[in-house]
């Protein structure tokens, strides 16, 4: 088996290649780009299986690439971990706002960096299923990362759409906000149980008054996607 590529995105190119070894030696491809342009032009050309992506570039940011690439259907399906000095709550919401998979903060262990990149890829590989699935009106195609209501396209944010994804691929069960974060989030521990209160309620605005009842509130548990009343 070919072993999965890697984009490295960071301007210190000893850090850079401190993480290219260890991936190496973990069996994965590594390409590197020292800015957000050099990395969208080998993103476009390339299509890597994962960006690690550092926050601080020179030029545009490491989140203004995240938010770009999320935006763009051809990449928005391509997982990405941010890399940062940074250990602020502040930054780590806002890194999985614009749609990161997950977050590695400064400085880390290769042990760490590659199990962290293991669990995004087996994530990214379970909702790869590329069949668009159908609930009464309500469509979501994989393959376009489009949610539509009745033929008209739903705005909602990278978040949102990944939390419906999995509610429609796991109907008519209760889920806590704890499984909710594993599943959705990636069991990222800074992200808080109250962060999918909102995230939920956002959802549920995005599907309209046609829609907002199949997200159910589990009094005690958490939530449902369900069809029945």
């Amino acid at each position: 088996m070919m072993g999965k590529s890697i984009l490295i995105v960071d301007d210190e190119a000893p850090i850079r290649e401190m993480i290219a070894v260890a991936l190496e030696m973990a069996g994965y491809e590594c390409l590197e780009a020292e800015n957000s342009q050099q990395a969208h032009a080998i993103i476009i050309d390339r299509k890597p299986d994962l960006i690690l992506l550092d926050w601080m570039l020179p030029g545009t940011s490491g989140i203004e690439l995240a938010r770009r690439l999320k935006r763009d259907e051809l990449t928005a399906g391509t997982p990405i971990i941010m890399l940062t000095a940074k250990g602020e709550e502040d930054n780590k919401i806002q890194g999985l706002e614009v749609g990161a998979d997950d977050y590695i903060t400064k400085p880390f262990s290769p042990r760490e960096l590659v199990a962290r990149l293991k669990a995004v890829l087996r994530r990214a590989g379970a909702t790869d299923n590329e069949t668009p699935i159908e609930v009464g009106g309500l469509l979501l195609d994989p393959i376009s990362h489009r949610v539509t209501i009745d033929g008209r396209p739903a705005d909602m944010g990278p978040t949102e759409y990944r939390l419906l994804q999995f509610f429609m691929t796991h109907q008519e069960r209760a889920y806590t906000r704890g499984q909710l974060l594993d599943q959705v989030w990636g069991g990222n521990v800074y992200v808080e149980e109250r962060t999918v209160d909102v995230h939920i309620r956002r959802l549920r605005k995005a599907l309209g008054d046609a829609y907002e009842n199949l997200v159910q509130t589990v009094r005690g548990t958490g939530y449902r996607f369900s069809t029945k009343a």
